[in-house]
């Protein structure tokens, strides 16, 4: 199969084969020993701008063109002017004043950059960033959440290790290719993530139905846990995958029993705090994370939840999208990031800003590519506010932020060129450098392996990553020997 003309088609048979394949693997083992490097940070917070944010009109603006009738698209590079940070030598995007602010808290990184998969599918990017590996796989890749949750653990024995907020998986386009890395994978359904797509009802989760008294809901648990160990597991599903989906049922039950549960309800959240964060479902996304956070969450993704052509997947009218989605996304991350630091929590909680890839106004994956442009705005010139916006998929350089977990404080690091195209001119960071980096920060080597179908799968694709160095604001120390933390 040619996977630069993969179809989505092919996508999802390929991953439906991959998830029937690992449901019959036995228990993934260790594969080799390593050594740990001393973690930084106990908690990692993704805020996952889906959709693919366009770097010139966030993190990394350029030349400004204003819009008027006729302009032509070639000279547009950004739709917004830049504005001043709270750090000298960095500029953000006007819209995003409240970001600005906290920058001298932040390591910037102008220099990341994704493959160009050819026919960009959002979904097979968002799966390569969330797993490190190009789909199609013969198994299930485990998002870098489920690593996480595995290699380290959960913080608190009532607080799932690994919770997904703000991103529907039923009843939305393309959910089923979301599905194919928002898993567990081969390590099991007790660290695949716990999903809550509305944080406003967050509190539903974690308490039986309305209605249902404590008594019959013991009894209809202990009577589901019945037929789930009675039930034949066949050849689809083996010993340690059914283990698996008990030992997340019991983690579920555990949960709806024990106070930290409270963390879930946002309506206990003080009423000045709690409209700082409303912005909408990503805002409130926020808060919960925080409040996770300090109830002992592991590794938390807060999205702005990708749905085909909504939120960050500007295919047209961009810049008037991008205002909107810059009121939703500004206020939020600046209160997280201030919060965490006023409670303690920011210098051992990792959170990530990032995206599947970048914007640009012409150039479609990289120049040269033969991606098919998906442009809904196509236009020579500026005829009208819809063509107005960075509606093309730009693979040759992506902007991610990091604030506390280690990381060095209002520092800028790599750099892309000031003229189209807008590639990477220094310092590049790969999606596999970049997970090596968080998960260096997390106290988990890179080359952490377990061997799947009678071989080795890493952590970082084949083992290779490099934590990037220059990013942290401390040298990595190794501990003792030791493969699996939660083993």
């Amino acid at each position: 199969m040619n996977m630069n003309s993969m179809t989505r088609r092919d996508f999802l048979a390929g991953m439906t084969a991959a998830g029937l394949a690992t449901l019959a693997a036995s228990e993934p083992r260790a594969a080799e020993p390593v050594q740990h490097p001393q973690a930084k940070a106990d908690t990692c917070i993704l805020l996952w701008m889906a959709g693919g944010m366009a770097a010139p009109e966030t993190f990394d603006p350029k030349r400004y063109t204003p819009f008027e009738v006729g302009v032509p698209e070639g000279r547009i590079l950004c739709t917004f002017p830049s504005i001043p940070t709270a750090v000298d030598n960095i500029r953000i995007s006007q819209g995003l004043e409240h970001v600005a602010r906290v920058m001298d808290r932040a390591t910037l990184i102008r220099s990341h950059h994704v493959a160009d998969l050819g026919n960009i599918l959002h979904s097979r990017h968002q799966y390569h960033w969330h797993t490190g590996y190009v789909p199609p796989q013969t198994v299930a890749c485990p998002h870098i959440g489920a690593w996480i949750a595995k290699v380290r653990g959960p913080n608190h024995p009532a607080i799932p290790p690994f919770i997904n907020i703000g991103q529907r998986l039923e009843g939305v386009g393309e959910s089923e290719e979301l599905k194919a890395f928002t898993t567990g994978g081969f390590f099991g359904s007790e660290f695949g993530p716990f999903n809550l797509p509305f944080p406003q009802d967050a509190i539903d989760a974690v308490r039986p139905p309305r209605g249902m008294t404590p008594d019959r809901f013991e009894a209809r648990q202990q009577r589901f846990r019945e037929m789930l160990r009675n039930s034949p597991t066949g050849e689809l599903v083996s010993d340690y995958h059914h283990e698996s989906m008990l030992r997340a049922l019991d983690n579920a039950h555990r949960l709806l029993s024990s106070r930290e549960r409270r963390a879930f309800d946002l309506t206990l959240e003080p009423r000045p705090s709690y409209d700082r964060y409303n912005t909408g479902r990503f805002g409130l996304g926020c808060l919960l994370a925080r409040r996770l956070t300090e109830a002992g969450a592991r590794f938390i993704e807060v999205t702005t939840e990708y749905v085909p052509f909504l939120h960050f997947d500007t295919h047209e009218n961009g810049h008037t999208t991008l205002t909107r989605m810059k009121r939703e996304i500004d206020r939020p991350i600046a209160q997280l990031v201030l919060d965490l630091g006023d409670r303690g929590l920011l210098d051992r909680t990792l959170v990530v800003i990032a995206t599947e890839f970048s914007r640009d106004m012409i150039v479609e994956g990289i120049p040269g590519s033969n991606a098919r442009d998906q442009s809904r705005a196509r236009s020579a010139t500026m005829q009208q506010m819809i063509h107005y916006g960075l509606h093309r998929h730009f693979t040759g350089s992506v902007s991610v932020v990091m604030f506390g977990g280690g990381m060095k404080r209002g520092f800028l690091y790599g750099e892309t060129a000031p003229e189209r195209p807008l590639v990477v001119t220094r310092d590049p960071v790969s999606i596999r450098d970049l997970h090596a980096t968080i998960l260096t920060a997390m106290g988990i080597s890179p080359r952490t392996s377990f061997d799947i179908e009678r071989r080795p799968f890493y952590a970082t694709q084949d083992g290779r990553g490099q934590p990037v160095q220059a990013l942290f604001a401390w040298t990595a120390t190794f501990g003792p020997v030791c493969s699996d933390r939660s083993a």
